[in-house]
């Protein structure tokens, strides 16, 4: 077997971080643990997440929860109709004494982005984060202006509510590495969050329990997690496999493969691993490639789910040997 370039103190020290950050969340977000690992594993890897649901079921919350956890620069930005590109950007404005223009950095500029309901935005502004969330950057006049490292955008959006909201185009929905939807809580859950929000109890009461030198080193951690040839050519032969279907308009791209890599990366050190297997891909392969999958007008009217569709094709790709997937 091969040493990996992850040692087990450094794995075990990114567990925990992770298992801090869950439990802090939880303290407000009722009965999603695996939701909330997932939104944990994303960030661990410098990815974006996407969480998509129906009103009323803390979205917002949770983004806001996972955000504050983090002792960085959050900054929220209220996505509507009349928001302008430069409302997110920045924009350069004339300083009268100095005589020349400045540029005022805008809302993205900071650690953890909360982007809500960022389907209300149209098109134009919408292209504002295209860049920033591929390259960690942002153009302006020319001159690319580097965002604050790690950066990590939570966006949310309502599905059901079409009035006054702007469809995100494919090429924006695959700069998230996760899709995510959280449901209503049991019967348990939801008793203990009417409970504590008759307490008073907030997103704004939860405290930090990571800096952003903490994340910064889970980043790193999980980079260096030991990706076996076998299961890089399991991740690739899976995401050809949606590109084949006879179902699928639209299959998985090279950038849903690298993100289902690097996020198999930090589901590993999450549970303490120096290395990554199968069951990691296998876990992830729902929020990390289903919204990357378009279907075909006629299988969507037959009642096919992207998420059915990778199940399926989970199913039909013969999984490398676990020891292999260690070498």
């Amino acid at each position: 077997m091969t040493e990996s370039l992850v040692d087990a103190s450094e794995a075990t020290w990114f567990a925990e971080r992770c298992a801090a950050l869950v439990r802090n969340v939880e303290t407000l977000i009722r009965g999603k643990t695996e939701i909330v690992r997932l939104v944990t594993v994303c960030m661990a890897a410098e990815g974006h997440v996407l969480i998509d649901d129906v009103p009323g079921t803390g979205k917002t919350s949770l983004a806001k929860a996972v955000a504050n956890s983090v002792a960085g620069t959050m900054r929220r930005i209220q996505f509507t109709p009349d928001l302008l590109p430069t409302d997110v950007t920045g924009v350069q404005v004339w300083n009268q004494e100095k005589k020349a223009f400045e540029f005022q950095a805008g809302p993205i500029f900071g650690n953890i982005i909360l982007a809500d309901e960022v389907n209300r935005a149209s098109p134009k502004t919408q292209s504002a984060l295209l860049e920033v969330m591929e390259e960690q950057q942002v153009t302006v006049d020319g001159q690319p202006l580097a965002v604050p490292r790690p950066f990590v955008v939570v966006a949310t959006q309502n599905p059901v509510e079409h009035g006054g909201t702007y469809d995100l185009p494919e090429a924006q929905i695959d700069r998230f590495m996760m899709r995510l939807t959280l449901g209503y809580p049991d019967h348990a859950a939801e008793v203990e969050v009417l409970a504590n929000r008759r307490g008073g109890q907030s997103a704004a009461a939860v405290t930090p329990v990571l800096t952003t030198a903490d994340v910064e080193r889970m980043i790193g951690i999980a980079r260096r997690v030991h990706l076996s040839a076998q299961l890089l050519g399991y991740i690739v032969t899976l995401a050809d496999a949606t590109r084949r279907r006879p179902e699928v308009r639209l299959g998985v791209s090279t950038r849903g493969a690298l993100a289902l890599a690097a996020a198999a990366q930090a589901h590993a050190a999450a549970d303490g691993r120096t290395y990554a297997t199968p069951d990691d891909v296998k876990a992830l392969a729902p929020s990390v490639l289903a919204h990357r999958v378009l279907l075909r007008p006629e299988a969507e009217m037959s009642g096919l789910r992207a998420v059915d569709l990778l199940g399926e094709t989970l199913a039909s790709v013969p999984v490398p040997n676990q020891r292999l997937a260690m070498r």
